[in-house]
């Protein structure tokens, strides 16, 4: 089964799709990953994004696909793949349907993980880790059992990313409203979409998407 996650900075996409890889044997494909191991692998396209890269210039979408399509060729992605990051606009979406097509590929669902932006803001600047051995923590929502110590290695200097703020997360999110969103429109007309709803536990979200994949 080859799936798209749909869904802003912080609605669990990442987690689901570790999920998925362990239950279902799906390969998660991220673009970022692809980027670097084409560019390691000093391929042709990997050359070319480099070139981009260097000049502080985003990288192509034909190159993007095109990388997208070297990578569903290789073995591990045979029982099917999830991506996570892409495509991030209509075009990119219209350039993977043309590229799968030409494989004889399908995506076979769209899932849209659904979450209200000011929970994804408390949800995001909320997150702080161990600097010692990097355990996640949340202001709110997973706070150490004793305040200021790490439960995992008793360390007491904790960090927080600098993009983790609210004032950031907001831009963020107006990004994906104004560029990404517009997918669901654009998936919606294709009958691949189906809605859960990210303000669940993660256990739910689960049981939610599954019963997606199944056919409801």
């Amino acid at each position: 089964m080859n799936i798209i996650l749909l869904g802003p900075p912080g609605a669990g996409k990442g987690t689901q799709a570790k999920i998925l890889e362990d239950r279902r044997g799906m390969k998660q494909l991220s673009t970022g990953d692809m980027l670097r191991a084409a560019i390691a692998e000093g391929s042709d396209l990997g050359k070319r994004a480099k070139a981009v890269m260097d000049r502080g210039e985003l990288v192509s979408d034909d190159v993007v696909v095109g990388i997208i399509a070297q990578r569903l060729d290789q073995p591990d992605v045979a029982r099917g793949f999830i991506l996570d990051g892409f495509p991030r606009n209509t075009a990119q979406a219209e350039a993977l349907d043309k590229m799968l097509r030409k494989k004889d590929l399908q995506l076979d669902r769209v899932i849209e993980i659904k979450v209200e932006d000011e929970a994804l803001i408390d949800r995001i600047a909320g997150r702080y880790s161990c600097a010692s051995c990097g355990a996640a923590y949340h202001d709110q929502f997973a706070s150490p059992r004793k305040p200021g110590i790490c439960d995992n290695c008793s360390a007491t200097q904790f960090v927080r990313r600098p993009d983790d703020n609210p004032a950031v997360v907001r831009d963020r999110l107006k990004v994906y409203n104004s560029q990404t969103a517009p997918l669901i429109d654009y998936y919606g007309k294709t009958g691949a979409l189906r809605t859960v709803n990210g303000m669940a536990d993660i256990g739910e979200v689960t049981r939610q998407i599954e019963t997606k994949l199944n056919g409801a």
